[in-house]
């Protein structure tokens, strides 16, 4: 099997984790008419198509830093079939609007829907994640939070105050809870098949 080859627009995702603001400026002056012309085309206004935009840019980015995303497409496909994906998420929540697709607007590119895909999917699990983070208790988000910053389980228990053989057996129960919670939720299935 033959190794991918990262493309060329890679700079863009490099761009977006370096926060540098030329490529930023360069995304929005090439990509984002594009979206905002589709969006409202299909049921959408100006202000959802910038939303959708901003969720995607998030996405993109967190899948960069934290999965080192790798370009293999163009990023206009990849960028396009991205927000795409999510606004047609969004009518489909809303199910009032009705979705037009224009055919001449899609790509056809593999390596693009298959990141897209990842991507999406990427950004629907961290979702999953932090809404089931969110019903945690107040002592289980607390340490959980200060393992995701501090990468001592030592230092940890100091400064939440406890023994560190307190802050390990509490770090297993909770995300022992956590992953039962992902687990159980319906959406976990769907992500997963």
């Amino acid at each position: 099997m033959s190794e991918k080859k990262t493309h060329e627009d890679q700079k863009y995702i490099d761009g977006l984790l370096k926060n540098n603001s030329f490529i930023i400026q360069a995304i929005y002056d090439k990509f984002v008419p594009k979206v905002i012309n589709y969006i409202k085309q299909n049921s959408g206004s100006s202000d959802e198509a910038q939303d959708i935009i901003q969720d995607t840019l998030i996405t993109i980015y967190n899948q960069a830093s934290q999965k080192k995303l790798e370009l293999t497409c163009p990023f206009d496909a990849y960028f396009f079939l991205l927000c795409k994906r999510k606004w047609l998420n969004e009518l489909k929540k809303s199910s009032n609007k009705e979705v037009t697709i224009n055919e001449e607007v899609l790509y056809k590119d593999d390596d693009a829907q298959e990141l897209a895909f990842e991507t999406s999917l990427f950004g629907e699990k961290q979702a999953l994640f932090t809404e089931m983070f969110q019903k945690l208790g107040n002592a289980c988000k607390e340490l959980l939070t200060a393992t995701f910053k501090i990468k001592s389980m030592e230092e940890v228990a100091t400064s939440l105050g406890v023994s560190y053989a307190y802050a390990r057996k509490k770090k297993s129960l909770c995300i022992g809870k956590l992953t039962e919670l992902v687990q159980e939720s319906p959406k976990f299935n769907q992500l997963n098949n």
